[in-house]
């Protein structure tokens, strides 16, 4: 049998040969307006080198709606395909070396087998994500009415010990975190004791933060809505915190941009977070209504730039405590996956290096004599400059593409996958 098409160091060399000269120019221009304002651009590239955003394992596979998904050609059939197609995006930029894994998606026999197939492919494993929004083949009750917050006990018993499944895995695979997020919630007034199921909740969170092992941490996910329409158990940042406060210092709240209510200022909920020691982490994507899980700078790139800029000035400060980790977590519904999620993490890491733009002293005299004006100009330059020339530098320097998505195009991997991997159904229900 033929071994699977791969882009390899000499595809990516070849495509770089002839944007080098270009990407020269470029640079220099950028580091000799830097010099203006005394920034060292190597200082930047050093950072955008550094910096890391994890893949969630089923952002390679094609997104949907509610209403329907429509597979698209190639897009891979199990664990093993996918930790390929997100090492194809992780060659090309560089930023990528973590996969998040979902159970039961991505269950296989031999955990510490699969681990082995992702370290050859330069790979390790970020957070585990357990469900318990959707009924599992081999589940004996269902999570129709709830999960980890049910008033059956059996349910709840049944929840946890996925958890509980989810962490052994993890351990396996060298994961060290266990993100949750739970569907549960109502769609009816009168239908749920609002008070009662939070402390269901916390209850069952015990159980499964007293399991976590030595150096692990446990991330809590709020969301406005979704699948719950009129109350859902954890939704909002508040909730979140509330339990993270109350089961312990390893318990961390996990900020996804597109679990809020429209026009949340959600770099208020980073700081507000920040300042009480609990941000755990980011599902980074963009949205223009509720939970759209678009790629990540689509929509609204200002506020993914000031997201970044309470975090490095976070960063920046030495605030103690300050590890968040990075994911992204996006549907890719109309695009080619591994084209999104490239533009995707390039956006994040484009918003990281801007915010060390910004000219903190400035901003901070601008902010005590109360220059509203004089602070958004500040804000705004940093956001202005295109810091391109500084991603594509420090890509090059780590043997990835100073172009991702064209080299990634020109390849074929796309067309080589579809003939290798034949769709199994022309359309099919579900977001995932």
């Amino acid at each position: 049998m033929a071994a699977p098409f791969g882009i390899d160091d000499e595809r990516i060399a070849s495509a770089n040969q002839k944007l080098q000269p270009t990407l020269r120019e470029d640079f220099d221009h950028l580091a000799h307006v830097l010099r203006r304002t005394h920034i060292d651009i190597e200082g930047l590239v050093a950072r955008a080198a550094a910096f890391t955003v994890a893949i969630p394992s089923w952002g390679v596979g094609t997104g949907g709606t509610r209403f329907a998904r429509f597979p698209g050609p190639g897009e891979p059939r199990d664990i093993h395909e996918k930790l390929d197609d997100c090492a194809v995006v992780f060659r090309l930029v560089r930023a990528t070396p973590a996969v998040s894994v979902h159970i039961p998606w991505d269950r296989v026999e031999s955990p510490a087998a699969l681990r082995a197939f992702a370290l050859e492919r330069g790979l390790h494993f970020d957070a585990m994500n357990s469900n318990t929004f959707q009924d599992h083949p081999d589940q004996a009750l269902s999570y129709k009415f709830g999960s980890l917050s049910h008033p059956d006990g059996a349910v709840r018993r049944q929840a946890i010990a996925h958890n509980l499944e989810c962490i052994d895995i993890g351990q396996a695979l060298g994961s060290t975190a266990l993100s949750v997020w739970i569907g549960d919630g109502g769609n009816f007034p009168g239908q749920m004791h609002l008070r009662g199921s939070l402390e269901r909740y916390l209850e069952s969170m015990r159980e499964i933060y007293s399991a976590l092992p030595a150096g692990w941490r446990l991330f809590l996910e709020h969301k406005a809505f979704e699948p719950a329409f009129y109350s859902t158990v954890i939704n909002d940042w508040g909730t979140s915190y509330y339990c993270a406060r109350e089961l312990g210092p390893r318990a961390w709240c996990l900020v996804d941009l597109g679990h809020h209510g429209p026009n949340v200022n959600i770099e208020m909920v980073v700081a507000r977070l920040l300042q009480l020691g609990k941000l755990g982490g980011f599902h980074f994507n963009d949205s223009k209504y509720g939970d759209d899980d678009l790629d990540a700078g689509s929509i609204k790139p200002f506020q993914l730039f000031l997201i970044f800029n309470e975090l490095v000035d976070a960063e920046l400060e030495g605030l103690e405590g300050f590890n968040p980790a990075y994911m992204l977590d996006q549907s890719h519904n109309v695009t080619d996956p591994i084209e999104s999620l490239m533009l995707s993490a390039m956006e994040v890491v484009r918003a990281y290096v801007q915010a060390h733009l910004v000219d903190r002293a400035a901003l901070a005299a601008a902010q005590e004599r109360c220059d509203a004006l004089g602070a958004l100009t500040l804000l705004k330059a940093a956001y202005h400059t295109d810091v391109t020339p500084i991603l594509a530098t420090a890509r090059l320097a780590a043997g990835g593409a100073i172009d991702p998505i064209a080299t990634y195009r020109a390849s074929g991997y796309r067309q080589r996958k579809a003939e290798e991997r034949p769709t199994r159904d022309r359309v099919g229900a579900g977001i995932v």
